[in-house]
C-alpha cells in the first residue's frame, strides 16, 4: 500500500513539473510571442502595402507608371533580401548570448527604422536622396525582421510542453497577420483623406505610430524570462564554432528543403498581398479602400486558419497538415488567378480568402515548429531563422516583380503567372518528401536526424 501511495505521489509531482501553456508565465510568453511579431510585422507589411500604393508616386516620380510601380518593388525586395542576413546576424547572437537580448534589439531597430520612413521627404523636395535613403531604411528594417521570428518563435516553443509545442511556436506566426491586418487598416483609413493629402503626408501617420507600437512590445519583452533549452546549454556556448558554419556544413538538406516548403506560403502572400493589391486597383479599377479593407479581413482569416492548422499539428504532424494547403495550393492557382483577372471586388474577396485564410494559412500555422525541428538547440535560432528568411526572400520579396515581369510578358494575362505559382507549390510538396516528421522529435537532443 505504502508503494502504491509513493507512486501516486510520484506522479502527481512529475505532472506539476510538465509546463503547461495556462501557466502565467507561458501565458506571458505567448502573448510576448504574438504582440512582439505583430509589431515588427506591422512595420513590414505598413512598407509593402505603402509599396503598392504610394511609393511609386513619392519616391520614383518621372518614370511611367509600370517602371515606378516596378522600382517601388524592387525596395520591397530589397528589403527581403537583408532578411537571410538578419536571422544569420541575429540567430549567431541568439544562439551564443541568448533569445531575448537580441529580440528587444531586432525590435528597437525595427521601430527606428520605421518612423524614419514616415519623416523621409519626398523626392520632389531632396532629389535622389530620398530614394536612397528609403532603400538603407527597408535594409535596416529586413535586418531587424530577419532576426525577429526565429527568436519570438523560439521563446515560446522552447518553454513549452512537446505535444503542445506546435501550437505554441504558432503565436509568432499568428502575430505576422494580425501585423498585417493593423497595418492594412491603418493604411485603409488614411485613404479615405483627399488624394493629395494622402500623397502629402496622411501617409506618413501609420508609420509614425510605429514609435508607441514598439514602446509597449519593448515592456512586455523585457518581462519574459530567457528560454530554458538554451540556458541548459548556455555554459557551453563559448565552445561552440559559429553556429551560421554548422548549420549549412552539417544541415544543408535541411536548409534547402525547408526553404524550399516555406516559399510556397510566402509565394502566396507576396502575390496576393502585395501585388494583387495593385494590380486591382490600377488595373482593374476597384475601389482603393475596399480593396485594404478585405485584405485585412483575409489576415484576420489567416490567424484563424494558422491556429487550427498549428493545433491540427500537434495531433496529425506537421507534414500531413502541411501537405494539405500545398495541395490546395497547386490545385486553385490558376482559378485563383482567373477570378483576380475577371476584375471583380467580391471575386477578388473570394480569391483572397481561399489563398491567405485556407492555403498560406494551413502551411504556415505548422512553420514554425516545422523549422524549429529540423534543428538542435544550440544552432536552432540560427537554422530556424536562417530557413525562414530564404523562404520569405525567395517567395515572397522577388513575387511581386516576378509576376509583374510575367503579366508583361503575357500582354496582360494572368495565365502564365499562375502556371509559375502552381509550380511552386508542386517542387515544396516534392521537398517535403525529404523531410522526415518532427512532431516527436527530442528537441534536447545533441543532434537532430
Amino acid at each position: 500500500m505504502s508503494n502504491t501511495i509513493n507512486t501516486q505521489q510520484n506522479a502527481a509531482s512529475a505532472d506539476l513539473k510538465v509546463p503547461s501553456l495556462n501557466s502565467p508565465q507561458m501565458r506571458r510568453i505567448l502573448a510576448s510571442s504574438f504582440i512582439g511579431s505583430a509589431i515588427e510585422f506591422y512595420d513590414f507589411i505598413l512598407y509593402a502595402t505603402a509599396a503598392s500604393l504610394v511609393f511609386n508616386k513619392v519616391f520614383f516620380v518621372g518614370m511611367t507608371p509600370s517602371v515606378a510601380l516596378f522600382a517601388s518593388f524592387a525596395t520591397l525586395a530589397v528589403g527581403y533580401l537583408a532578411r537571410p542576413l538578419g536571422g544569420i546576424v541575429f540567430g549567431h547572437f541568439g544562439d551564443k548570448i541568448g533569445r531575448k537580448g537580441v529580440l528587444i534589439t531586432s525590435m528597437a531597430m525595427m521601430g527606428g527604422a520605421s518612423t524614419l520612413i514616415g519623416l523621409l521627404p519626398p523626392t520632389a523636395q531632396v532629389g535622389m536622396i530620398a530614394p536612397i535613403a528609403l532603400i538603407a531604411l527597408r535594409i535596416i528594417q529586413g535586418l531587424a525582421v530577419g532576426g525577429e521570428w526565429g527568436g519570438a518563435m523560439l521563446m515560446a516553443l522552447e518553454h513549452a510542453p512537446k505535444e503542445r509545442r506546435g501550437f505554441a511556436a504558432s503565436f509568432a506566426n499568428m502575430g505576422g497577420p494580425a501585423g498585417a491586418v493593423l497595418a492594412t487598416l491603418a493604411v485603409s483609413a488614411v485613404t479615405l483623406m483627399p488624394e493629395d493629402q494622402f500623397l502629402s503626408w496622411g501617409w506618413r501617420i501609420p508609420f509614425l505610430i510605429s514609435i508607441a507600437l514598439v514602446g509597449i512590445g519593448l515592456i512586455i519583452r523585457l518581462k519574459v524570462s530567457e528560454s530554458p533549452l538554451f540556458l541548459a546549454l548556455e555554459d557551453k556556448a563559448e565552445e561552440r564554432k559559429t553556429p551560421f558554419m554548422e548549420v549549412i556544413t552539417k544541415y544543408p538538406r535541411s536548409v534547402i528543403r525547408g526553404t524550399l516548403v516555406g516559399m510556397s506560403s510566402y509565394t502566396v502572400q507576396g502575390l496576393m498581398t502585395v501585388w494583387a493589391i495593385s494590380y486591382v486597383v490600377e488595373e482593374a479599377g476597384m475601389d482603393r479602400t475596399a480593396v485594404l479593407n478585405i485584405k485585412a479581413i483575409g489576415a484576420a482569416l489567416t490567424v484563424v486558419g494558422i491556429w487550427f492548422a498549428a493545433r491540427y499539428s500537434d495531433k496529425l504532424g506537421r507534414r500531413p497538415v502541411m501537405m494539405v494547403g500545398i495541395a490546395a495550393g497547386a490545385i486553385m492557382a490558376l482559378p485563383i488567378m482567373w477570378m483576380l483577372q475577371m476584375g471583380e471586388l467580391w471575386l477578388f474577396a473570394i480569391a483572397l480568402f481561399i489563398a491567405n485564410g485556407i492555403i498560406q494559412a494551413t502551411i504556415f500555422g505548422p512553420f514554425g515548429a516545422f523549422t524549429a525541428e529540423l534543428f538542435p538547440t544550440r544552432i536552432r535560432y540560427t537554422g530556424a531563422s536562417l530557413v525562414y528568411q530564404l523562404s520569405s526572400t525567395v517567395g515572397a520579396g522577388f513575387t511581386p516583380m516576378i509576376v509583374a515581369g510575367l503579366v508583361l510578358l503575357g500582354g496582360g494575362t494572368l495565365w502564365i503567372a499562375g502556371g509559375v505559382w502552381a509550380a511552386t507549390f508542386i517542387v515544396a510538396g516534392l521537398a517535403m518528401r525529404g523531410i522526415k516528421e518532427g512532431r516527436e522529435a527530442d528537441l534536447e537532443a545533441e543532434e537532430i536526424s
